[in-house]
Order: C-alpha cells, then sequence, then structure tokens
C-alpha cells in the first residue's frame, strides 16, 4: 500500500474529508532513562511510538487499552502539557508541537482535559466557585459578579445546585466532584476536550450519569471528545470510533459498529472478551481470551510486534517483523501480520 494510502487508513480520515478539528501524525513521546552521577542517557521508555489518527468536529474518538500502553500520555502529549520527542499535532490548522509559549497560551482555552481521579484534580483548599472559576479569571478579563454568574450557570449545567459554589470538595462525592471537574473543563467554551479516564474512580452506580452528561454537553455545546478509556465495553456507549492501543502503537482503528461487529486483531478480541456482557445466558457461553504474562517494558519493547510476546496467534514472523498499517475494509484498519494478506 502507498504511504499516503496506509497513513489514511491509520488515521480514520474519508477521502476528500476537511471538517477534521485534530490531526496526528507520527507521534512520539520517550522519557529518557538515566545512570549514574552525571545522568548519562542510557535508554529511553517509549511511552509512545509513532502514533496517528484524525478526530473530526464533534467526533468522539475512544481511545482504549491497558494500563501502561500509553494512552494518558497521547492526552497530555497532545494538549502540550508534555513536549512531543517527535510528529506533528496540528489543532484546527495549527502545528501545537515547538509553538511558541504565548501562542500556546492563546489556543490553551480551546483544548481542556478532564482527569481521572476527581479528588486529586481538585485542589482541596479552593472552594468550588474559585475551581471553575480560575480558568476564567486566569484567560478571561471579567468582573466577579461576572464570573460569578458564569459559574453559577456552569454548575447548572453539569447538574449541581449553584447554592454550592461556596463548598469545598470533601463535601461532595465522587461522582458530584467529577461533574466540578467536568464544569471547570468547558469553562472557556472550548472546542476540544481530552477525558482521561473520567469513571474510572467513580462507583458503577454512576458511572453512566457521568457519561450520560457529557454526552448532553457534547450535543449543547458541539464538543470534540477524545475518550481515553481501559474498558472496552464502557467506550461502546459514546464513541464513534475507536482506536486499540498496546505498547506505544495502535493495533487497531474502526467506527464503532465495525469493531464489535469483527473485531480483527487478537488484541482487539481479548479485550473484547474480558468484558462482561448483561445477558447471563450470553455470558455463560462466551469464550475469554486469557492473556499469558505482562505488557512488556516500554523501554525495553519485543523486536517485531509489540503484542507478539502474548499474543495466542503468534508465529515466527510476528516475533521478527514490525507489521505494517494496513486497511482491511474503508476505515478499518490494523496492524497484524495474520490480517489482510
Amino acid at each position: 500500500m502507498p504511504a499516503d494510502s496506509a497513513l489514511d487508513a491509520m488515521t480514520g480520515a474519508a477521502e476528500g474529508e476537511s471538517d477534521v478539528l485534530l490531526s496526528v501524525r507520527g507521534l512520539k513521546k520517550h522519557f529518557p532513562v538515566t545512570k549514574g552521577m552525571f545522568r548519562r542517557q542510557v535508554g529511553a521508555v517509549r511511552a509512545v511510538d509513532g502514533v496517528s489518527f484524525d478526530i473530526g468536529r464533534g467526533e468522539t474518538l475512544g481511545l482504549v487499552g491497558e494500563s501502561g500502553s500509553g494512552k494518558s500520555t497521547i492526552g497530555r502529549t497532545i494538549l502540550q502539557l508534555e513536549k512531543a520527542t517527535e510528529g506533528s499535532v496540528v489543532f484546527d490548522g495549527v502545528e501545537l508541537v515547538g509553538l511558541a509559549a504565548g501562542e500556546l497560551r492563546r489556543t490553551r482555552p480551546r483544548m481542556q482535559m478532564v482527569f481521572q481521579d476527581p479528588h486529586a484534580s481538585l485542589n482541596p483548599r479552593m472552594t468550588v466557585s474559585s475551581i471553575v472559576g480560575e480558568p476564567l479569571l486566569e484567560h478571561r478579563r471579567s468582573s466577579t459578579r461576572e464570573r460569578q454568574e458564569k459559574v453559577e450557570e456552569l454548575l447548572g449545567l453539569v447538574g449541581l445546585d449553584p447554592r454550592y459554589a461556596n463548598r469545598y470538595p470533601h463535601e461532595f462525592s465522587g461522582g458530584q466532584r467529577q461533574r466540578i471537574g467536568i464544569a471547570r473543563a468547558i469553562a472557556l467554551n472550548p472546542d476540544f476536550i481530552v477525558c482521561d479516564e473520567p469513571i474510572a474512580a467513580l462507583d458503577v452506580s454512576i458511572q453512566a450519569q457521568v457519561i450520560n452528561l457529557m454526552e448532553e454537553l457534547q450535543d449543547l455545546l458541539g464538543l470534540t471528545y477524545l475518550f481515553i478509556s481501559h474498558d472496552l465495553g464502557m467506550i461502546r456507549h459514546i464513541a464513534d470510533r475507536v482506536a486499540v492501543m498496546y505498547l506505544g502503537k495502535i493495533m487497531e482503528l474502526a467506527d464503532v459498529d465495525s469493531l464489535y461487529a469483527d473485531p480483527l486483531h487478537p488484541y482487539t478480541r481479548a479485550l473484547q472478551s474480558s468484558a462482561p456482557v448483561p445477558d447471563p445466558v450470553v455470558e455463560a457461553t462466551r469464550v475469554k481470551i486469557l492473556l499469558k504474562g505482562d505488557i512488556p517494558s516500554p523501554s525495553n519493547p519485543p523486536p517485531g510486534c509489540p503484542f507478539s510476546t502474548r499474543c495466542p496467534e503468534a508465529v515466527d514472523r510476528c516475533r521478527n517483523e514490525v507489521p505494517v498499517w494496513r486497511e482491511v475494509a474503508p476505515g478499518h484498519g490494523v496492524a497484524c501480520h495474520l490480517v489482510g494478506g
């Protein structure tokens, strides 16, 4: 497959598509490993190792994989909270990698993040009013009264009583704290939000409430999401397309219906088999794929396919040759020697 065609397959970009908000090409983030008194670099942790994808306006791209696969690092690098080692991140036509600090500051209000742990991401010494109003104070010129009115409006949008604005984070439940974090993220009317496992730390009983809230806000405000999760079953309910990640690389990318109906990569099938089904009859007949061993160290990845050390279908070629990304159906790409010839 020609290089340009392979890249289009990997990003999931449709031919003639022009309404792309975020375009990531060849993104790498390597953390140096140092040793000795003089901190000499002796290696690197390849947290993200050559990732490419597009996200259209108003779309939700789900990014799934085990802990340690590099999902959160991708989100932080896209937002320039971590400096990219290599590659390109173009947001609405603006290249973010290497962007001057002043220009980046002017772009930041349009890109926000909702963090995994709502307890750790909220300052316990600040009131809810101060937490939600801080972005307005930092990036917008407004009076104290205008900020207070905006804070009350934002709390109402996320389903919290505006009268709670002067309370502190410890006075709220986990689900309520995550709503506060979401209110802070949408305070500056962003276009794009990285959702870094926003429901992982919440009780199962309230996870659906937060997901429903995020979908309502997406429709109301025209938001675009990169939704990071380790739960392939949950991501099905919010994503339009899904990228499956393993050891810093994307293994498979497709629209949500295609991925769940016909998962092609052995790793995708293993993740899908581990997600419980609410029907006890179906659940009792399902065959679960148990992966042996742990995910390899990103500082010393295997020489061939990243998944070859745990793949139940691996052959010699998998252990020695890096698979080429190929499009096996329109919009459905995969990196596996055993798929698509």
